[in-house]
C-alpha cells in the first residue's frame, strides 16, 4: 500500500493505493507527522511519496523514513516513467510532471494535453513516444478575478458561479462571464492549436476546477480530478 502526498501552498491532498486502486482521499490543511501516524494506525502503508511546491518538510522527511520501508521527496531528480524533453528540468513544478505521468499511465503511447486547472492553468504535452515536451502556464480563476479587482480601481472582487452567460448585463456578470468564457475560449484555442502538431491528441481535464470546464471545452476529453495523485503512485512505483 503507498501513501501519496501533495502539498500545495495551502493543503495538502493526500491519497492511499492499493496497488494502482486509491481507497482514501483526503484533503488537510497541513499534513504533518501526527497526521500520518494516525493514518498508519489505520492503513499498513509501506511506501510513500511526497510532492511539494513549498519545499521540503524535514521533521516528516525524518518521521518517514523511520516509518516506512521507503520514502520518496518527489525531485527533478527523482526516475520518471516518461523521458522529460524540457530545456530546464529543474524548473519543472512538480505538479506539472505529475500530472503528465498520470496521464501517460492511462493512455501510454498517445499524444496527451493535459490540462491542469487550479490556482494556475497549465498546458502540457506528452508524446506518443512517451516523452513530456513542455507547454504553458496561465492564470486561473482565482487569479484572474483578484487581478481584476486589485489592479482596477472600481472594479469589484466577485464570486464566479458555476454558469455564466455568453455577454454580462452587470459589472458583476460582465467580470464572471470575462473569465469563465476567456478561460474556456483559452482551453479550446489550445485544444486546436496542439492538434495541428499532434495527431489523435487526447485531452485531459484535471485541478480544482474541473467541473467548472468539463462540459464547456468542445472537444472530447478525460476529466480525472484526481490525476496528481494516480502520477505520484506511478512515480512511486517506478524503479
Amino acid at each position: 500500500m503507498n501513501l501519496v502526498i501533495d502539498q500545495g501552498n495551502s493543503s495538502a491532498k493526500v491519497a492511499l493505493f492499493e496497488k494502482d486502486e486509491m481507497i482514501f482521499f483526503q484533503k488537510y490543511n497541513q499534513f504533518s507527522k501526527k497526521e500520518a501516524e494516525e493514518l498508519k494506525r489505520t492503513y499498513n502503508f509501506q511506501q510513500a511519496i511526497r510532492s511539494s511546491v513549498i519545499g521540503e518538510d524535514v521533521d516528516l522527511t525524518e518521521y518517514m523514513n523511520r516509518l516506512v520501508d521507503r520514502y520518496v521527496n518527489l525531485t527533478n531528480d527523482t526516475p520518471i516513467p516518461i523521458g522529460n524533453l524540457y530545456k530546464t528540468p529543474q524548473t519543472l513544478g512538480r505538479d506539472r510532471i505529475a500530472v503528465c505521468v498520470g496521464a501517460n499511465y492511462l493512455q501510454p503511447g498517445r499524444n496527451l494535453l493535459v490540462i491542469d486547472a487550479g490556482t494556475a492553468i497549465t498546458y502540457d504535452i506528452v508524446n506518443a513516444q512517451n516523452q513530456y515536451v513542455g507547454g504553458n502556464i496561465s492564470l486561473g480563476i482565482e487569479m484572474r478575478r483578484k487581478a481584476l479587482h486589485a489592479f482596477t480601481a472600481k472594479l469589484p472582487l466577485v464570486d464566479v458561479p458555476d454558469d455564466v452567460n455568453l455577454i454580462g448585463t452587470t459589472t458583476e456578470e460582465a467580470l464572471t462571464a470575462g473569465i469563465i468564457n476567456g478561460i474556456t475560449g483559452e482551453m479550446n484555442y489550445y485544444i486546436d492549436e496542439f492538434s495541428k502538431f499532434y495527431p489523435q491528441l487526447l485531452v485531459f481535464l484535471t485541478g480544482g476546477s474541473t467541473k467548472c470546464f468539463e462540459r464547456r471545452i468542445k472537444s472530447g476529453i478525460f476529466a480525472v480530478p484526481n490525476l496528481v495523485q494516480i502520477g505520484l503512485n506511478r512515480i512511486l512505483n517506478f524503479r
